[in-house]
C-alpha cells in the first residue's frame, strides 16, 4: 500500500531533506510498539545520517491509550515553540507517564513558554492537525502503530529488521 498524503512543510522533519531514504512513521505517543521502536529509529538515524529524512505523523490510538491524543497534543502545542523533537523525544522516553502533570513537568524541563505552550494546548487546530494525520493514516492502509512508510511504500517487517532492509535496498 502508498503513502496517500505526500510529505510536506507541514510535517515534523528530522534529517537530510534531500535524503534518498524517506521514512514516515505513524506513530502513538503510549504505545509500547512504538516506544520500543524508538531507540532503534535513533540508531539509525544516527548511522544512516543525512542517507535518511524521518517524519513522524500523530496516529494516536485513543481507545486503547487514553493519554495518547493528550501527548501528541503536548507535542505538537511544543511544535509551536520549535520544539517538537524535544517533547517527541521525552515523551517517548517517559511513556509510561503520560499524565497531564507529568506532561507540564516535560514542557518546563524543554524550557517551553508554559504561558504560551498552555494556551496552544487548547487550539482546536492542533487537534484538527492531529486528526487530519490520523485519517490520512488511515487512507494509507495504517490499522496499527507503528506503521511505516519507506519511499512512499508500506514497510511490513518489524522495527528491528527495518535497518537492514533499508540498507539492502536502498543503499
Amino acid at each position: 500500500m502508498a503513502l496517500r498524503q505526500a510529505v510536506s512543510e507541514n510535517d515534523h522533519i528530522q534529517g537530510n531533506s534531500q535524503a534518498p531514504i524517506e521514512l514516515v512513521e505513524y506513530g502513538d505517543y503510549e504505545c509500547p510498539h512504538c516506544g520500543r521502536a524508538y531507540p532503534i529509529l535513533k540508531e539509525m538515524q544516527n548511522q544512516l545520517g543525512s542517507n535518511l529524512k524521518f517524519v513522524f505523523r500523530n496516529f494516536p490510538l485513543s481507545k486503547i491509550h487514553p493519554h495518547a491524543k493528550s501527548a501528541a497534543i503536548a507535542a505538537e502545542a511544543a511544535s509551536h515553540q520549535n520544539k517538537f523533537w524535544e517533547m517527541h523525544d521525552i515523551l517517548f522516553e517517559n511513556q509510561r507517564r503520560l499524565t497531564s502533570t507529568a506532561v507540564r513537568e516535560y514542557a518546563q524541563k524543554i524550557q517551553l513558554d508554559m504561558s504560551k505552550f498552555e494556551n496552544d494546548i487548547l487550539d482546536s487546530s492542533i487537534a484538527e492537525k492531529i486528526d487530519a494525520e490520523f485519517y490520512s493514516g488511515m487512507r494509507s492502509g495504517v490499522n496499527a502503530t507503528p506503521t511505516f512508510f519507506i519511499n512512499g511504500e508500506k514497510y511490513d517487517g518489524t522495527p528491528a529488521d527495518l535497518q537492514v532492509f533499508i540498507e539492502t535496498t536502498f543503499l
